[in-house]
């Protein structure tokens, strides 16, 4: 993997960039539809592709693991081909999933024991046989095994914690460094910063795991319930120490307001369900502010989902024949919704490369982020 910096926001951290992998370019801010079990929720893929465009999804370790299974997916040659799906693809090392298992699962130094949440049969997850997974899933750019911590953590939790996920990450590199992929082509390994909310914990975290110097890093932990105000400032930390040289991966971050703020910071990617799960429930994000699609007042309103125009969809479908969907219960709300919330983050990360090519984000980012709170 590859990453150049084309050009650096002369009044904030914000960075256009391109991560080049075996599967394709990607510009970068970037925004990553979820497709945690090798599906992106009511989307097709060549609409994923041609239509939402964007140029990488995310899969999950944990999900893909369990169904349909390692079997399956060596057998149909990958994630990609099984899929069908001949761009980028990065899996998360399903630890975020054992750490929302809390009830079911053990960890230990040597890693992690834990129950299915289909049929209940237990299973273990270590750094090593994490990295042998990922390397037959098969995605361009893999995460390491870590513990992400719950919001509020105490101090003594979080520091230990973080230093379980440091002695992993090395074994993590030991084995990743020590194995080939299996489809005939590069994979790409980020290790990810931990800390919860500390200040001090996070700088140690960032130092060590730029010490690593991987080709790219992640930022974990965030977004896990804490203020926006915590999760902005520990990112600013983090950016701080982390290589400016590679790319930074916000995981599982979040509304279109967190996406621009942390661009403003030095983040580079993110990912997130919230676009897809909130469209399934008939909330759409659009330039203008937030819709509920289940709201009588769109009733006979036959305008366009979003006046400028951010998702294809938008010039197919009003306001009054979604809500209708939405209200008769049919499939195809939830498919709509979810095409137009996908496309309007990928619209509203290639605006903001946009303004910082053109030396004007903060401007635009001080206009829009009123906007996207503003609730229609």
């Amino acid at each position: 993997m590859e990453f150049e910096l084309i050009k650096a926001d002369p009044q904030s951290k914000a960075r256009a960039g391109v991560v080049t992998t075996a599967h394709g370019k990607i510009e970068t801010p970037i925004f990553m539809p979820v497709g945690t079990a090798a599906t992106v929720k009511s989307v097709h893929q060549h609409e994923i592709k041609e239509d939402i465009k964007a140029h990488i999804i995310l899969g999950n370790t944990y999900h893909l693991f369990l169904r349909p299974g390692l079997d399956v997916l060596e057998g149909a040659g990958g994630l990609h081909k099984f899929m069908n799906w001949d761009m980028p693809i990065l899996t998360d090392s399903g630890g975020y999933q054992v750490y929302s298992l809390s009830g079911t699962r053990k960890i230990k130094e040597e890693g992690v024991t834990f129950r299915s949440h289909i049929d209940g049969s237990k299973h273990f997850f270590s750094p090593e046989n994490v990295m042998d997974i990922q390397r037959t899933i098969g995605a361009d750019i893999i995460m390491a095994f870590d513990e992400c911590t719950p919001y509020p953590c105490e101090y003594k939790y979080a520091k230990r914690s973080m230093h379980m996920t440091h002695r992993w990450l090395k074994r993590c590199c030991e084995r990743f460094d020590t194995t080939e992929g299996k489809y005939g082509y590069d994979q790409t390994l980020f290790p990810i910063v931990q800390g919860s909310v500390y200040k001090d914990l996070r700088k140690e975290s960032a130092e060590m795991i730029a010490s690593f110097e991987r080709e790219g890093n992640a930022i974990g932990g965030l977004s896990v319930g804490e203020p926006h105000e915590d999760m902005y400032e520990m990112t600013e930390i983090v950016c701080d120490i982390l290589p400016w040289e590679k790319p930074r991966y916000l995981m599982g971050v979040g509304t279109p307001v967190n996406l621009l703020e942390n661009i403003a910071l030095g983040v580079d990617m993110f990912d997130c369900v919230m676009p897809t799960r909130n469209a399934r429930n008939g909330m759409l994000f659009t330039s203008e502010g937030v819709l509920n699609m289940k709201n009588k007042k769109w009733e006979k309103c036959y305008e366009a989902l979003d006046p400028f125009g951010t998702s294809y969809v938008d010039s197919f479908y009003t306001k009054a024949y979604v809500r209708h969907l939405f209200a008769s219960r049919e499939r195809l709300a939830g498919q709509i919704a979810s095409i137009h919330n996908l496309a309007f983050y990928l619209w509203l990360v290639k605006e903001a490369r946009k303004h910082i090519l053109e030396g004007d984000f903060i401007e635009w980012k001080n206009q829009m982020v009123p906007k996207l709170t503003h609730r229609l």
